[in-house]
């Protein structure tokens, strides 16, 4: 089969389009026909090196830790899947991954993929999806009626976390560049700021509950955004690189997000998207041979929204 991989660490140069082996799956796992690869920029920072630590990959390493595609054979005692289902799922985040037209996956990350899309979009739901459900109820405990500051919301994650917010009938502040802002709007975002004309600091007039940071911004910038939030209120972060700051002496909690797969939780956000409660959105597909340029795309900070890789044409 061909798979996209890197045998060092280094720049998107270092990605290699190759036959390997078709897998097998072991006890417990499954092996998967992708349709899509979500690209995300962890898969960056794990091929760039700067992510071994939390991340240890052994190389040479395939990326892609979101997947959609069909069920193509079963390891020994997989009874949640049968061959020839649709699935979608959070593929562990050191093993080999799905940039590659078959994929190996322990069958307990796997959920049916949703119905009201294309097969291959749904890898734009996995991780990032389940990034914002986690980081705005397990973490910050969001409920109706209170105010929520989400700082980056035209990223993917962002995405989510602007319509679970605001079908949780939280009042959404957002901010955004002006290249994402009408998407975020339409996500459902109740206030939508220009964070590259408008100090943020100075937009937002009341306090909020919760401040879920998404973007890779100076430390002192977070430690800023913490005085919007009001006394017993809570930061949010997903970004590993920046210290989640809080506030004792008025009570904000500070918690870093570290995104888990759960099959209960993506479940529940295929429902949705297959109610037309959530939206997914792709900016664009691109074949799994042109996967270095996505990368190399991603660090010069030109992607405007969720690419997924699709198997080249035969």
């Amino acid at each position: 089969m061909k798979a996209m991989r890197f045998h060092d660490y280094g720049d998107p140069s270092v990605l290699r389009f190759e036959d390997v082996e078709t897998p097998d799956p072991g006890a417990g796992e499954v092996r998967v026909r992708v349709a899509g690869a979500a690209f995300n920029p962890v898969d960056d920072g794990i091929r760039g090196g700067y992510l071994r630590g939390p991340f240890p990959v052994e190389l040479p390493h395939t990326p892609g830790i979101e997947v959609s595609g069909t069920v193509d054979a079963l390891g020994d005692g997989v009874a949640n899947v049968s061959v020839g289902d649709a699935v979608v799922g959070f593929l562990p985040m050191v093993a080999p991954g799905a940039a590659a037209e078959y994929v190996v996956a322990p069958a307990e990350s796997l959920v049916p993929a949703p119905t009201s899309i294309p097969l291959a979009d749904a890898a734009a739901l996995p991780m990032v999806g389940l990034t914002a459900y986690q980081a705005l109820f397990d973490d910050a405990g969001l409920t109706a009626g209170q105010r929520v500051l989400i700082n980056g919301a035209g990223g993917a994650v962002g995405g989510y976390a602007v319509q679970l917010a605001k079908r949780a009938g939280a009042h959404v502040i957002a901010t955004a560049s002006p290249r994402s802002s009408d998407r975020v709007r339409s996500a459902g975002a109740d206030e939508v700021i220009d964070h590259t004309s408008t100090a943020v600091t100075a937009a937002v007039t009341e306090p909020v509950d919760v401040l879920l940071n998404l973007a890779r911004i100076a430390a002192e910038e977070l430690v800023a955004l913490v005085t919007l939030i009001r006394p017993g209120g809570v930061v949010v972060n997903t970004v590993p690189t920046i210290p989640t700051p809080g506030d004792e002496e008025r009570g904000v909690r500070a918690v870093g997000v570290f995104v888990r797969s759960d099959a209960e939780q993506l479940s529940k956000l295929v429902a949705m998207t297959d109610r037309g409660e959530l939206r997914v959105d792709v900016a664009e597909h691109v074949p799994l041979s042109e996967l270095a340029d996505v990368h190399a795309r991603a660090g010069a900070g030109e992607l405007s929204g969720k690419v997924v890789v699709v198997p080249d044409a035969a």
